[in-house]
């Protein structure tokens, strides 16, 4: 099993409502990273990036059931041999549509997917369309692994349940967007500390309408310090992580060990 990954986190502008745009954009970045001196073990890209949040067209613009992204990005991994979490994207099935993540291994298998559990209302994502009912588990290398989506990271129950399932590395893919950016930076490293993982969050950046997002992709260890971390502007975010190091962290502070659960249910 491999311990030592090469993550390739793709930080990309979304064109709201036009998925042929985004589609070339995010083939022009894969092709980028494969070509890198830096190919990495696992590449990942943010939240809606088919998209966008055109959510008053999406019923006409989802990806009917993932069919044209996981054949894109199956073929893809098989390809050059990598690991791909596709972000997330908008996918219509039979009723309605989801907020999806598609993972895919270094032979093109789907290996997991994960529809968004939390949907936001400020940005209306309820009246358009359907949450999630299923935790987003994965692995990679052998290594438990899981995957949320933006929103879901202000929800601490969630990455506590996949981390007492053995998860090591939470991936994030994200449209999160100023004035949050504390909020953000904060919450992923709490998430990290709290839960002694990687914490691996691919945010767009970019202006959709009148809504600026800030980028600021981040790569987290177990202690909570940040490996790698994106500005604003579009970029391929590179980092190494060792997953032997999530191990030294949970036993130097057995946080699992010493829970007390039955004394955290409501009274």
């Amino acid at each position: 099993m491999k311990k030592q990954l090469r993550l390739a986190l793709l930080q990309m502008n979304i064109d709201a409502g036009n998925p042929e745009i985004n589609f070339g954009k995010l083939r022009d970045l894969l092709e980028e990273v494969v070509q890198s001196e830096k190919k990495p073990d696992v590449i990942m890209f943010p939240e809606m990036w088919n998209t966008g949040y055109a959510l008053t067209e999406i019923e006409v613009l989802a990806d009917s059931d993932g069919m044209r992204t996981k054949k894109f990005l199956s073929s893809f991994s098989k390809e050059h041999n990598v690991y791909i979490i596709g972000g997330s994207i908008a996918e219509k099935k039979t009723d309605g549509v989801y907020n999806t993540i598609y993972a895919f291994d270094r032979d093109g298998n789907t290996i997991a997917d994960y529809s968004k559990i939390h949907l936001f209302r400020l940005m209306d994502e309820e009246k358009f369309l359907k949450a999630g009912a299923k935790h987003g588990k994965l692995e990679i290398e052998g290594e438990q692994a899981g995957m949320m989506i933006c929103y879901d990271i202000r929800f601490p129950e969630l990455t506590r349940t996949l981390a007492l399932g053995g998860a090591k590395i939470l991936f994030v893919p994200a449209e999160w967007p100023h004035p949050r950016l504390h909020h953000w930076r904060t919450l992923l490293m709490a998430r990290a500390i709290e839960n002694q993982m990687y914490v691996v969050a691919c945010n767009r950046m970019g202006k959709s309408g009148e809504t600026n997002f800030f980028g600021h992709s981040l790569v987290i260890d177990p202690w909570g310090e940040i490996v790698a971390e994106a500005g604003e502007e579009e970029t391929i975010l590179y980092a190494d992580i060792d997953l032997d190091l999530v191990d030294q962290v949970r036993t130097r502070i057995p946080v699992f060990e010493d829970r007390r659960p039955e004394l955290y249910s409501k009274e």
